[in-house]
């Protein structure tokens, strides 16, 4: 490593999931605890680590084409510590080995801790931390998160669900929930440093429980920190979503009334096959009930099309589905083989262009709801957290509804304040409009 510089610097590229981006939050922290400072210039960089995904082909083969540009940097600077850390390194360590040479460390993401002692090795095999820890919190840990109006919490880590068609259990482990006093401390040290919207992160957030307080309580908790103005959550499990957790949304106003609830499918059939634990009318009367509870409540959704077996008829009652429940946005993905699932023996068997046409006319089909759900807004009055200027148009700022919209409006404003907005446009995506003097 080069130790031309005082202090050795590191640089760190995030795919994936807000998971992951928590946890390269974490890796900074401990490593700027062992003289570590980031930059974020990959050319200038004594160590280069890439924090990857595995949930979905797609996401491997951009790393995959990474580290082969990131070849000739090392072949340039043979000294560059080049890591591989995440889901990936503990889901692909042998491909990763035959088809990357030049990488240094493998980290799986219950090997953060060891990240300093591994990057101090000396060259030859890759040094590894890729056995899975079951009871790795990392709750004593320094994180350096980035500043701003909005901050990561992890909660908890790993998953025992074990949905046939996902990767996560295998490469995060099991589920095991971070102490609710160090959580309510971080929330506490977020408010003080200017923090206004926490998120709380966990595979399935809403199973947490760490031996004395469930998920709802940790949301009361939190809900009475002074200066924290909305908590978020993501992801959460439809079976794990009690009357406890909904009554602590509809009575806390510091909750946003705002949800992402994974459905993945329509069909009831498709959902069993998924190992999902619940059918279609079990999900409908969740909505059903949340709605009731929580007024003005933001939907939204994964949804796989083109699972294995998946026919017309499982195809028609997801869009039957999305077109019932009227998400205001969805991510909808082709279903991915991932190798080691309980889904990889049954093969891939919808064919490409197939998962592709169902693809396009769900996309179709939401992008056309949630233009419509928006241009409603057109006339009202929206609560805005700023968070910085618009990324398009000089001069204008951007922030997030409690319904977690995106609105731009002309500035001056900084990030943190809370704005209103009397909404002018509006598209599937973003609503425009002007401040409402106040």
């Amino acid at each position: 490593m080069t130790r031309s510089r005082t202090m050795p610097t590191v640089y760190v590229e995030t795919y994936g999931c807000q998971m992951n981006v928590a946890d390269t939050e974490l890796m900074l922290g401990h490593l700027a605890a062992h003289g570590y400072t980031r930059t974020h210039a990959a050319e200038a960089a004594d160590v280069i680590l890439l924090n990857t995904c595995a949930i979905r082909e797609h996401a491997e083969a951009r790393v995959l084409g990474r580290l082969g540009e990131l070849a000739r940097l090392k072949r340039r600077r043979p000294d560059v510590r080049l890591g591989v850390t995440g889901c990936m390194a503990q889901h692909l360590r042998a491909k990763l080995a035959e088809r990357a040479p030049w990488v240094d460390v493998l980290v799986g993401p219950d090997g953060y801790r060891r990240l300093p002692e591994l990057l101090r090795g000396g060259d030859g095999d890759p040094h590894v931390a890729l056995r899975l820890d079951p009871s790795e919190t990392y709750a004593d840990l320094p994180v350096a998160r980035e500043s701003g109006v909005r901050a990561w919490v992890t909660v908890m880590r790993g998953c025992d669900r074990f949905c046939t068609f996902c990767i996560v259990p295998y490469v995060r482990g099991r589920e095991r929930s971070l102490p609710g006093a160090v959580l309510l401390e971080q929330v506490r040290a977020l408010a003080r440093a200017g923090v206004r919207e926490v998120v709380f992160l966990g595979q399935t957030v809403n199973a947490y429980h760490d031996g004395v307080w469930d998920f709802a309580e940790l949301l009361r908790r939190a809900a009475e920190v002074p200066g924290i103005l909305r908590i978020r959550f993501t992801s959460p499990h439809p079976s794990d979503m009690s009357a406890r957790l909904v009554d602590a949304m509809a009575e806390c106003p510091q909750v946003a009334p705002q949800l992402h609830l994974p459905v993945q499918s329509g069909s009831d059939r498709v959902l069993g096959g998924m190992g999902r634990e619940y059918t279609v009318a079990e999900y409908e009367a969740l909505v059903a009930r949340l709605r009731a509870r929580v007024p003005g409540l933001a939907l939204s959704t994964d949804v796989i099309v083109g699972f294995p077996g998946e026919d017309e008829d499982d195809f028609a009652g997801t869009e039957a589905l999305v077109g019932r429940v009227r998400y205001d946005s969805a991510f909808l993905f082709k279903y991915s083989p991932r190798e080691g699932t309980r889904a990889w023996k049954w093969g891939d068997a919808v064919p490409e262009a197939e998962k592709a046409r169902r693809l396009q006319r769900l996309v179709a089909l939401q992008e056309s709801i949630s233009a419509e759900i928006n241009r409603r807004l057109v006339g009202a009055e929206v609560e805005v957290l700023v968070e910085g200027p618009a990324r398009r148009t000089a001069g204008w700022m951007a922030g997030k509804s409690p319904q977690l919209k995106t609105v731009v409006f002309p500035g001056p404003a900084e990030p943190g304040d809370v704005v209103r907005v009397r909404v002018e446009a509006a598209t599937s995506h973003t609503l425009t409009g002007r401040r409402v003097a106040t």
